[in-house]
């Protein structure tokens, strides 16, 4: 599982870099110590060693220089030489001196009294090699072996109690958004080390993936049902109104309130056919189909004409090569619909042109228009341009551009005031048919 292993690998590289830091730190610490070692502690040993060697010689002329296991010295007289003092260290100035490593890498303190007797100490590199070694290597590395342990140590307790984290993670991983397995976080199905604020969190979770299913299983039923129980009257006040229509008798007044009756059931049915689209979420319940997009919006052209009825407008429908789309035609069909509807109620008079081209389909009026003040706002839910008194309700742009970002079918609006509107629909992804 790609977050038991993320969250295990950031605890194991966080202890790995925690431990390479307290060793970097510990190294330095030793190096540092080694040069205090070096030249601090050793110069000051010289220094003392040399200045009881002069109080030595003051006491007693004949004084033997130091001459230990790990130092010797050699005195030089006034003006005179001394060929025991090796030729490395015979041209050294006064001070403290730390001699390569080709030549031995000894540390030299060279002082002089003031009957210029010049006196030479040397401290043997192998015995300061050895100091450094026992003083800060061999602690060293003890240091480093109980920072492995400890970090080792650590780490499996961290991982132990991270483990019940990454077991719910897994679990809530393989859950599937529309129907959340909540049964394996019940408390009497979790893992025995699930405990404290893991323990909290697996109930909560338990208890927001049964609000899920329960949410999931209203809208279930909410759509099945509205799908059938809202289109059955529907389908009575169509029929029973093409029924009257037919009536030959029936007066004008009456056949203009039928009309707006059928009017107002068309658009009825296309709103809930849109709301049941977008309740559902993700998947809208509907089939994917190759379709020709022209059928679609030709059929939808033919409703369009009813709502004209009594207004000099022409409708027409303008193919310039048609293409194909891999999607429920039903979504398009509610897409193009509203589109249409908008424009017929907004145009009292001139033209309504569909267009349809390759990749994209465009509806264009000569209705009243919009300025950019309205043009921004015009998306959103039940916000209406232009004249109030028009039909609708102010929310078929705003289902359109839903459907549009579920869908991925950007949707663009160009409008002048008292010149018309132009709605364009794009589809990245289609199939031409010339």
């Amino acid at each position: 599982m790609p977050h038991r292993k993320g969250l295990r690998r950031k605890i194991w590289t966080v202890f790995i870099l925690q431990a390479a830091a307290i060793s970097f730190a510990a190294v330095l610490g030793v190096y540092g110590a080694s040069a205090v070692l070096k030249h601090v502690l050793i110069q000051t040993a010289l220094q003392e060693e040399a200045r009881h060697y002069w109080q030595r010689l003051h006491a007693d002329p004949g004084a033997d220089v130091p001459d230990t296991y790990n130092m010797t010295g050699y005195l030089v007289a006034a003006g005179g030489d001394n060929p025991r003092v090796p030729a490395d260290i015979r041209g050294l100035p006064v001070g403290f001196h730390a001699l390569p490593r080709a030549q031995g890498g000894s540390l030299v303190l060279v002082e002089e009294d003031r009957q210029g007797r010049r006196l030479y100490l040397l401290f043997k590199q192998e015995q300061v090699d050895s100091l450094a070694f026992w003083f800060g290597m061999a602690p060293l590395a003890i240091v480093l072996v109980v920072i492995y342990v400890i970090a080792w140590t650590t780490y499996r307790a961290s991982k132990r109690a991270v483990s019940p984290v990454i077991w719910l993670a897994s679990q809530v991983q393989r859950w599937d958004p529309k129907q959340p397995e909540s049964a394996i976080l019940k408390p009497e199905n979790l893992p025995t080390d699930v405990e404290g604020e893991t323990l909290v969190l697996a109930q909560s979770l338990h208890d927001f993936a049964s609000r899920i299913e329960s949410f999931v299983e209203r809208e279930r039923d909410f759509t099945r049902d509205a799908s059938h129980e809202l289109r059955t009257p529907l389908t009575v006040i169509r029929v029973a109104g093409d029924m009257m229509a037919a009536d030959d008798k029936l007066s004008p007044m009456s056949r203009k309130a039928l009309g707006r009756i059928q009017g107002a059931g068309r658009d009825m049915e296309a709103l809930i056919e849109a709301f049941l689209i977008l309740a559902r979420e993700g998947d809208t319940g509907l089939p994917d189909d190759d379709f020709d997009v022209c059928d679609v919006v030709a059929e939808e052209v033919e409703k369009a004409r009813m709502l004209l009825a009594g207004k000099p407008v022409q409708i027409s429908c303008v193919r310039h090569g048609g293409f194909r789309l891999h999607a429920p035609a039903r979504v398009l069909s509610v897409m193009v619909g509203n589109l249409l509807r908008n424009a017929c109620h907004y145009t009292d008079e001139g033209r309504i042109t569909v267009t349809v081209e390759p990749g994209q389909v465009s509806v264009a009026d000569t209705g009243i228009g919009m300025d950019e003040a309205q043009l921004a706002r015009v998306f959103e839910p039940f916000f209406r341009g232009g004249q109030h008194n028009k039909e609708g309700q102010g929310i078929g742009l705003s289902i359109v551009q839903r459907l549009s970002a579920r869908y991925g079918w950007p949707v663009r609006l160009e409008s002048r005031p008292g010149k018309g509107t132009t709605a364009t629909i794009s589809f990245p992804e289609y199939q031409s048919l010339d």
